[in-house]
């Protein structure tokens, strides 16, 4: 019985190890989703080896984190291990002892999951992250989530420049992606190399992967908008729907 709360203890160890590793990340500014990807690589050992993570590795609170992930995760799953054989492997265990562990630890893994998707649990910890990170590290570190106002419809998002992409082959300034309330933020070449803030003389190629800042609808039109009369209007249309935003913008600020 005491490998099986031992089972139990550890699982719950390992939820909360790794939430609050995937918290610490994104309050250095990475994307959510892309927080818990690498934080659960690391826990666990598996998949880490995309591209992503060699921006983790590169930032000194990431990695630092990361190295705290994998040492826990080490030793969290041989723990697992050892309880899964000694609660189940067990001669002695009637078939209904094991029904009631196989569902009291079903009972855990379901209560894990739902309060993982609950916010407040979310907002808790980043709470304490974010008192952590800033009183024992040198580092700036930022919620950037609420600094870009992402929850307000705004989003940073990647564009992948394909043959026949109305951006393709057009310089920043010729694109005027500013008047349409697109923001580009940076681009990756196809050759590994970044460009951080680029200027209007910035051409955009084949193969480019743009980080962008805007409102979520006009970033998805623009990723499918196509290079000829349907792009150009298009464009002149995007323009349009933005003067009309800030105009609507400022008569609200002056009726305030």
């Amino acid at each position: 019985m005491a490998a099986f709360f031992a089972l139990i203890c550890t699982l719950i160890v390992s939820f909360l190890v790794t939430r609050v590793g995937s918290v610490a990340l994104s309050l250095t500014g990475m994307a959510q989703d892309s927080a818990r990807f690498q934080a659960k690589s690391a826990y666990t050992g598996v998949g880490f080896t995309t591209s992503e993570s060699e921006q983790v590795v590169d930032h000194p609170v990431r990695r630092r984190i990361l190295s705290t992930l994998m040492t826990l995760g080490n030793v969290g799953i041989a723990v697992v291990i050892a309880s899964m054989m000694g609660t189940f492997a067990t001669v002695a265990t009637s078939d209904t002892h094991i029904a009631y562990r196989v569902a009291l630890l079903s009972g855990v893994l379901v209560s894990l999951w739902v309060i993982g998707t609950r916010r407040w649990f979310d907002q808790g910890i980043e709470s304490l992250i974010a008192y952590a990170l800033r009183r024992w590290t040198h580092l700036d570190v930022h919620d950037y989530v609420s600094l870009l106002h992402l929850a307000d419809g705004f989003v940073v998002f990647e564009i992948c420049v394909n043959e026949g992409d109305w951006v393709c082959d057009k310089t920043l300034a010729e694109a005027m992606l500013s008047a349409e309330g697109v923001l580009i933020l940076g681009i990756h070449r196809a050759n590994g190399k970044y460009i951080g803030s680029p200027n209007g003389r910035t051409q955009v190629h084949l193969g480019d992967v743009l980080t962008v800042y805007g409102p979520r609808l006009r970033l998805e039109e623009l990723d499918l908008r196509q290079q000829g009369y349907q792009g150009d209007t298009a464009h002149r249309t995007a323009i349009e729907d933005q003067q009309k935003t800030v105009a609507e913008e400022e008569n609200d600020s002056e009726v305030e």
